[in-house]
């Protein structure tokens, strides 16, 4: 299983470096990052990820009661997992670039929630009802005896606003993002599914044999009613969900520095220290390392934004509210009225936004070198001025490649 996982992320890895040295060769940039455009969908991973025994994937439902066990059993390890540690695992998301991009457009929300299918999602509910069940349309599913009704093989797109959505055999985790390392995200979900399935394993190793399904149904049962309120079947991207959430106690991290601040949580630290992953003292030391990444990718945005405001963006602008003053002027001076009115409110818009950028750029200068917060706040007002100006000034004055240049192709 390991090998399998290591091959996978290293083949990753190496397509990442080879696009970035093939656009290098041929004069390009190659973007990784997940939110390069506003407004446009961002770039991420889906993670596959399954678990397996031998030659057996522990995610396979199987055809008979016995299969069917095992597969129910891993399950609830994982709907477990994901539900006690949603943040650790939120916190091997975080990132610059992804803050842009979770929770908007394509991608899937901040919240961790799991999507099961309406299918899997019957089962669990009909093993929770168990001997209570009195629809004799869908009557109660007894675990290590019956079989599973059949379950689609894929249904990967089914529902792309989940952050972990079970695909038939396996779980596809979406949050990672497109410059993204899935080593970390997969020792991660491995840790914590492991911690979870020790859990069951206790549990389950102290059931008689004569009693052994009847034992497990409730072990699962009890399982599935307590940690069901992460499966979440509808729309991810919706702020209805987000209210739901927040009922349900479900963590809404939707910051970098929110994200990673579970790293430092107690728990955390125990569960890594339990499982033999990671010292509390390295957990620590990531947890600054990744927070300093951070900070200075925020800081050399902020530092190159205001590089470009001052240098490209404000003499454009400038030039451009010079040739309207000097139109009104001309036409004046000839004596023509007609338009001048117009071209007057022209330059008044154009003189506005110089005077926001001329301000917003000082505000950023000010932010630099403190909060990061601060400095991603400074540069969405500068970039709400920026992008107005875009629309004012004539593309011939227009410094760099506008919006549309970019996205459209005539």
């Amino acid at each position: 299983m390991f090998e399998e996982l290591n091959l996978a992320v290293d083949h990753n890895m190496l397509v990442m470096e080879t696009l970035r040295n093939v656009a290098d060769r041929h004069g390009f940039v190659c973007l990784l990052h997940e939110k390069p455009f506003a407004g446009v969908n961002g770039s991420g991973k889906h993670n596959n990820w399954s678990v397996a025994y031998d030659d057996k994937n522990l995610l396979d439902p199987g055809k008979n009661p016995q299969d069917n066990a095992i597969f129910l059993a891993v399950l609830a390890s994982i709907i477990r997992a994901v539900d006690l540690h949603a943040d650790i695992l939120r916190a091997a998301t975080a990132g610059a670039g992804n803050d842009h991009r979770l929770g908007a457009n394509e991608a899937p929300p901040s919240i961790l929630s799991i999507f099961l299918g309406d299918e899997l999602t019957s089962v669990i509910d009909r093993i929770e009802r168990g001997s209570r069940a009195e629809d004799a349309k869908t009557p109660s599913l007894r675990v290590g005896v019956d079989t599973l009704p059949p379950l689609p093989r894929d249904t990967t797109d089914r529902n792309r606003t989940s952050p972990f959505a079970f695909t038939g055999n396996k779980f596809e985790f979406r949050a990672p993002g497109s410059s993204q390392n899935c080593a970390g995200v997969c020792m991660v979900l491995n840790t914590i599914v492991a911690e979870s399935m020790e859990a069951l394993a206790d549990a389950i190793g102290k059931l008689p044999k004569e009693h052994f399904n009847e034992g497990l149904e409730k072990i699962l049962r009890a399982v599935f009613k307590d940690h069901k309120r992460v499966i979440f079947n509808g729309d991810g991207y919706s702020e209805e969900w987000v209210a739901e959430a927040a009922r349900r106690g479900l963590p809404n991290l939707r910051t970098t520095p929110e994200a990673l601040a579970p790293m430092l949580a107690r728990k955390n630290l125990d569960l890594f220290a339990k499982e033999g992953v990671l010292l509390p003292t390295e957990m620590e030391s990531r947890h600054g390392v990744f927070m300093e990444e951070y900070e200075r990718k925020v800081t050399i945005e902020g530092k190159a934004a205001l590089e470009m405001a001052r240098s490209l963006i404000e003499p454009a602008a400038t030039a451009e509210f010079g040739a309207v003053c000097k139109a009104v002027e001309t036409a004046r001076a000839i004596g023509v009225e007609a338009g001048v009115a117009s071209v007057r409110e022209v330059a008044e818009t154009l003189g506005r936004g110089l005077d926001a950028l001329h301000a917003q750029c000082a505000a950023l200068e000010r932010a630099l070198g403190g909060d990061p917060a601060g400095i991603l706040a400074a540069l969405a007002d500068l970039r709400k001025t920026v992008d107005k100006l875009e629309e004012d000034v004539d593309d011939a004055r227009w410094p760099i490649p506008k919006y549309r240049d970019m996205l459209f192709v005539y």
